[in-house]
């Protein structure tokens, strides 16, 4: 609520201000929302650091510790409020005038706790507009959230019980297991973050709100640079907007280019949490991303030789198999315990014995046969959902569907919530942490 009426306060003064003397209330915003994500997020993270740096040095010092509940969410409405003063600053929008509007701009409910990631200038306009039932919006919306709860429920909760107990011991696997557990965890986390997408989208559908689209089917890129273009949307161009454009972009030399790539990368990774993983994870996709530039060139060369152009499909599904390679590889770190457990996975990936493809050594006796070929079906049957999806199919399939047909869809999608559900143990949505 503080950071809210400050953020508002900021605003009024801004707009009222000259340009050249903004400045001051601009630079204000940006301490007081980023130095609140510090100071709930990452202060035990930094102290705990610079401890262990000093240890490593015999210098052992006792550094306070703030024993605070993270806010859920915070990560989300701080970026939103932080991007509000800067848009006002650069006159991209108006400094909202009443107060009711920008707290509701600010706490809106759906998209609170995980995103998106929503700009005023988008969200703040249908505030001011009176809202009336709308039938069209309604069932769109209430659609949206029945899918986001199948891939929350049906699928990413499911493959959890195995990911969950494959890399908290991963001391007890090796080989097949970890690979499984990896690509497991890699449909886990799409199924889990864009489920609540989903419902946050339909929710505020049903309202008569439209948020902003956040994944566009990411697993189909043939390129990272093209994966950061469809996953995490709002996230993905908030850092463009805030982040890489002010550093200098594209327009500078080089080896800035790809400095600003590095960090712009280096920080997404910390945003997503408090932990050395996250940092590594955002490093290596900047390194990645930085490599695939370098290499652009060379790329079309081998493709254009190797399969008749870049139109061929045996070469745009190669790409999509190495981009999915690289970002399962990468989500190792984003889910391991620790940066030792991380390097430990990648190490016992390719550990095969006598025995490894047993059903032990592959860890199917963690969730059971059946259990484990209905994961394998499940992630099939997402993948084709989202072929037809690309393709505009779905949506206009369901809709166009008789009514009895429709609601036998709607019907075993809610009962498959219902009764595959994992109930009896506690799945968090994977963002909330951040």
């Amino acid at each position: 609520m503080g950071s809210t009426l400050v953020n508002y306060t900021l605003g009024r003064l801004m707009s009222t201000a000259q340009k050249n003397k903004r400045k001051p209330y601009m630079w204000a915003g940006v301490f007081l929302n980023i130095g609140t994500l510090f100071l709930f997020k990452y202060f035990n993270f930094f102290n705990k650091s610079a401890a262990g740096v000093l240890g490593t040095l015999n210098i052992h010092q006792d550094i306070p510790m703030f024993e605070l509940l993270l806010p859920v969410g915070i990560s989300f409405y701080t970026f939103q409020g932080l991007g509000y003063i800067i848009d006002v600053y650069n006159d991209k929008v108006p400094a909202e005038r009443k107060l009711h509007i920008f707290a509701l701009f600010t706490a809106f409910f759906p998209p609170l706790l995980s995103g998106p990631i929503n700009r005023a200038s988008d969200l703040m306009p249908q505030f001011r507009q009176p809202r009336a039932f709308d039938y069209q919006n309604v069932t769109q919306g209430l659609r949206l959230i029945l899918w986001g709860l199948v891939k929350k429920m049906v699928i990413a909760d499911h493959l959890a019980v195995y990911v969950n107990h494959v890399y908290n011991h991963v001391g007890d696997y090796q080989g097949i297991a970890l690979i499984i557990a990896t690509l497991f965890y890699t449909v886990q986390i799409y199924c889990d973050f864009s489920g609540y997408t989903d419902m946050a989208r339909g929710s505020a559908q049903v309202l008569g709100y439209d948020l902003m689209e956040n994944f566009r089917h990411p697993y189909f890129s043939r390129s990272l640079h093209e994966f950061w273009q469809r996953w995490h949307i709002s996230l993905s161009t908030w850092f463009r907007d805030y982040v890489y454009v002010p550093l200098g972009g594209n327009r500078v030399t080089i080896w800035r280019w790809r400095y600003n790539i590095f960090i712009t990368f280096l920080i997404s990774g910390l945003w997503h949490g408090a932990n050395w993983t996250f940092v590594v994870w955002g490093a290596l996709h900047g390194f990645i991303l930085i490599l695939e530039n370098a290499t652009r060139h060379f790329q079309r060369r081998l493709a254009d030789r190797l399969f008749t152009g870049k139109a061929s499909r045996l070469n745009q599904g190669i790409q999509v198999v190495i981009t999915m390679s690289m970002i399962s590889f990468a989500w190792i770190f984003f889910r391991a315990n620790s940066v030792s457990d991380a390097f430990t996975i990648i190490r016992k990936m390719f550990l095969i014995g006598i025995d490894g493809f047993g059903l032990k050594q592959a860890g199917i006796t963690v969730v059971g046969i059946p259990q484990f070929i209905s994961l394998l079906f499940m992630i099939v049957s997402l993948f084709g959902v989202e072929m037809w999806e690309r393709r505009g199919w779905v949506q206009e399939l369901v809709g166009n569907l008789p009514l009895t047909v429709r609601w036998a869809i709607y019907t075993v999608a809610f009962w498959s919530v219902l009764i595959s559900g994992v109930f009896g143990v506690k799945q968090e949505f994977i963002y909330f942490q951040f």
